[in-house]
């Protein structure tokens, strides 16, 4: 999910992240007369949030999202499955990349189950003694 703000409000919506390797940087395909793009120019700070529910694995994301509109950059990372969003492909006149520099990062890995982090909690509440929710990290880059 990305984040942007709308004013003073949040607001979400689900992104897929380009596959590449990754040195820093995210990247979107979108087009350059959505909402988004009218948020980003008032305020370009967002949060990314990816979820593994089924692994209980978490990770958000943080930084200061630019729209890039580089053509080599565009085909580079082009997939014909994007066909899907953008019909016109590479020859879509608003087709353009946010690029998120990761300023901030931080992640939840629970490797229990739903169930033994359940009883987890109930055993925390029992004793007064604080749950664990498995590793949880912040990194700055």
């Amino acid at each position: 999910m990305l984040t942007t703000l709308d004013g003073g409000s949040l607001r979400s919506r689900p992104m897929s992240t380009q596959e590449f390797d990754f040195d820093g940087d995210l990247w979107f395909f979108t087009s350059d007369n959505t909402h988004k793009i009218d948020e980003i120019e008032k305020d370009n700070r967002v949060n990314v949030a990816y979820s593994k529910p089924d692994d209980n694995k978490y990770l958000s994301i943080s930084g200061k999202v630019e729209v890039v509109k580089d053509r080599a950059k565009i085909e580079e990372l082009w997939s014909p499955v994007l066909k899907a969003w953008f019909p016109k492909g590479l020859d879509d006149p608003h087709l353009c990349l946010l690029k998120i520099p990761v300023e901030q990062a931080e992640y939840w890995d629970a490797p229990n189950s739903t169930i033994v982090q359940l009883f987890g909690m109930v055993k925390a509440i029992a004793t007064g003694t604080e749950a664990d929710y498995g590793e949880n990290k912040k990194i700055s880059l």
